[in-house]
C-alpha cells in the first residue's frame, strides 16, 4: 500500500538531531515565528550526550575539554557551582534544560528516525521517516540537517588490523567504556586526537601500559594556561582577527611561539618534535599526556605499518606486543538518508560537502545544514551564531544569501579540499555572526574592547549588536572575560595595545 504524503505548512521546518545544534536551530526558528518539528533517532535527545544513543561517543567519567562558559548557548548558563569542565551527565542535563526553558519539548519527535531526504515533486523537501513501525512522508519547504559530525568512526586501513589476536580486542575509541577492563594490561592508542590523548591518559593514569603510535606529532596544549581555559586564551576574537591581517607564514609563526611559550615542545617532554610548521603539524589538546610521556607512563611511537595476531610493527621497525588497540581516529562525514543526486551536488565525501560558509547551497532551496564540519575548539557559540543566521534567512530577518554568493561560496569550499579539513572555532564564530549581522561593534564600546578581544567568544559575546540583543548583555560580557581572574579591567597590557593595533583598522571596517 502506497504510503500517503502530508504537505507541511508553509511555517514548519524540519530539523534532523536533536544534539546541540538541532536544539539551536530548532529555538532560533521558533523565536523567529517558524514551527520547526526535530527529528530524532534516539529515546532522548542530546545527541552526543546522550549516553544511550546508539551513535554516542562519550565514556564513564569523560568530561568536556572546554570550559562551562564555552560549552554553553546565550540564554542559559550552567547552574551556579558548576565545575570549570562539566561530566556528560551535567552536560546532558543542561541540553535538557535548554529544550524545556526554550519551548521545545512539543516540537520533539523522539525514536524518529530520517529514512531519507530528497526533493519533493513540486518542490521543498519530502522526508520518509519512521517510528514505532509506522512509516510518515511529509513534504516540507525547509529543511535543517543537524546530525552532527561525530556518528560514524572512522576507521584506517591498516594491514592485519582485522586479524588483532590480543586478549581485548581492538575497538575505535566511540566504544570505549572506562579503564577498568585494561587495568595491568599493555594498550596501544593510535591517534593524535584529543579523544585519543584523553584516552591514553586516562588508561596511563589508571594503571594500564599505554603506548600512542600517530601519522604526526602535533603540537599538545593544556585544558588550563596559568588558570584560564585555554580557549579562552587561544580562541578569541583578536586571534581570529590576526588572521585577516598577517600573512600565513608569519601568523604560523606567532601562533607556534605563543603555544610553544605555554606549553613547551612535545619533544621536551619525550615525545617526537612536530613539524617547525604548526599548520601542517596541527594542534590538540590534553591536559595530562605530555606529563604522563615524561613521568614514562606512554611511550609515543611512530603510525603503524602492520598488524600480525598481537604484535604491531610501527614504521621505522620497532615491535610490539598488545593486548589491546583502541583508535583514537577520528570520524567521518556520513549523511546515510540523502538521495544520491543532492549527494553529489554537495560533493559529499568521508570529508568534505561543498557548501558556502558551510550551510547552503545554490542548487539546494530551502535546505541548511548545521554543525556538519569538522571544529577545532568550542562548538556550542559556533552552533548557535550558525543556528542564528539560518532562522534569521528563513524567517526573513536577513536576507538569504544571492545565487551569486553562494555559487562562490561553494567555489571556496571546494579550493579549500587542499587544506586542512578542520575549521577553528574563533575564525567560524567570526563568520557566522557576520552573515547574521551580530558581530559587536568594537568602536562602539571602548570600555568593552579589551573583553571582546582578549575575553572568550562565548555566545553571549554575540547579543551585544543586531537581532535579538540583550538588554544584559554587556555585564554579562564583563562577567565571561573577568572568569578565572583573566580580563578584569578595560586597560590593555602592552603586548595586547600592539596587538590590538594590528587588529583594529580589520575590527573596525568589520563592524562597518
Amino acid at each position: 500500500m502506497k504510503q500517503q504524503t502530508t504537505a507541511m505548512s508553509e511555517n514548519c521546518v524540519a530539523v534532523i538531531g536533536a544534539g546541540p545544534g538541532g536544539l539551536a536551530a530548532a529555538k532560533w526558528l521558533a523565536a523567529h515565528g517558524l514551527e520547526p518539528v526535530v527529528f530524532e533517532a534516539s529515546a532522548r535527545m542530546g545527541g552526543q550526550w546522550n549516553s544511550t544513543c546508539a551513535t554516542s561517543a562519550v565514556w564513564p567519567g569523560m568530561r568536556t575539554n572546554t570550559s562551562r562558559i564555552m560549552t554553553a548557548f546565550s540564554d542559559l548558563d550552567h547552574a551556579p557551582g558548576s565545575a570549570t569542565y562539566l561530566t556528560q551527565d551535567e552536560m546532558l542535563d543542561y541540553l535538557e534544560r535548554y529544550a524545556f526553558v526554550s519551548g521545545l519539548l512539543p516540537k520533539l519527535r523522539l525514536s524518529t528516525r530520517v529514512e531519507s531526504l530528497e526533493p519533493a515533486a513540486g518542490g521543498g523537501w519530502l522526508i520518509r521517516s519512521a517510528s514505532g513501525g509506522r512509516g510518515r512522508s511529509e513534504v516540507f519547504r525547509r529543511v535543517v540537517v543537524a546530525t552532527g559530525r561525530c556518528g560514524t568512526p572512522s576507521v584506517p586501513e591498516i594491514s592485519g588490523l582485522s586479524g588483532f589476536s590480543g586478549s581485548l580486542g581492538a575497538i575505535h575509541a566511540a566504544q570505549y567504556n572506562g579503564v577498568e577492563r585494561y587495568r595491568g594490561r599493555h594498550v596501544l592508542v593510535a591517534g593524535c586526537s584529543i579523544s585519543a590523548l584523553e584516552i591514553a591518559s586516562e588508561l596511563a593514569y589508571g594503571g594500564a601500559r599505554v603506548t600512542v603510535a600517530n601519522r604526526r606529532q602535533r603540537y599538545v596544549l593544556p585544558k588550563l594556561i596559568s588558570g584560564v581555559p585555554t580557549e579562552h586564551v587561544m580562541f578569541n576574537r583578536a586571534a581570529a582577527l590576526l588572521g585577516g591581517v598577517l600573512p600565513p607564514p608569519e601568523l604560523a609563526a606567532g601562533l607556534r611561539a605563543k603555544v610553544l611559550a605555554v606549553a613547551g615542545n612535545p619533544a621536551q617532554f619525550g615525545a617526537p618534535a612536530p613539524d617547525d610548521d604548526i599548520f601542517a603539524a596541527g594542534i590538540t589538546q590534553s591536559q595530562q599526556f605530555l606529563p604522563a610521556v615524561a613521568e614514562g607512563r606512554i611511550t609515543v611511537m611512530p603510525w603503524i605499518e602492520e598488524i600480525d595476531g598481537n604484535r604491531v610493527l610501527f614504521r621505522g621497525g620497532r615491535r610490539g606486543e598488545f593486548d589491546g588497540i583502541i583508535l583514537g581516529t577520528g570520524y567521518r562525514l556520513s549523511l546515510p538518508f540523502l538521495d544520491a543526486a543532492t549527494a553529489a551536488k554537495l560533493g559529499l565525501d568521508d570529508v568534505h560537502m561543498d557548501l558556502h560558509d558551510h550551510t547552503f547551497h545554490p542548487d539546494l532551496p530551502g535546505l541548511a545544514f548545521l554543525g556538519l564540519y569538522d571544529l577545532v575548539g568550542p562548538y556550542l557559540p559556533v552552533l548557535e551564531l550558525q543556528a542564528r543566521w539560518i532562522s534569521y534567512c528563513f524567517a526573513g530577518v536577513a536576507p538569504m544569501p544571492s545565487q551569486a554568493e553562494m555559487a562562490e561560496g561553494v567555489e571556496r569550499a571546494k579550493a579549500m579540499r587542499a587544506g586542512p579539513p578542520a575549521v577553528p572555532m574563533h575564525v567560524a564564530a567570526l563568520g557566522f555572526a557576520r552573515n547574521a549581522g551580530v558581530d559587536p561593534d568594537l568602536s562602539a564600546r571602548p570600555d568593552l574592547e579589551r573583553a571582546l578581544l582578549f575575553g572568550p567568544l562565548s555566545a553571549v559575546s554575540f547579543r551585544l549588536d543586531g537581532a535579538d540583543a540583550l538588554p544584559d548583555a554587556t555585564t554579562r560580557v564583563q562577567g565571561t572575560a573577568a572568569a578565572f581572574g583573566a580580563v578584569t579591567h578595560p586597560a590593555f597590557t602592552a603586548e595586547e595595545q600592539a596587538i590590538r593595533g594590528l587588529v583594529r583598522r580589520e575590527a573596525l571596517s568589520s563592524a562597518a
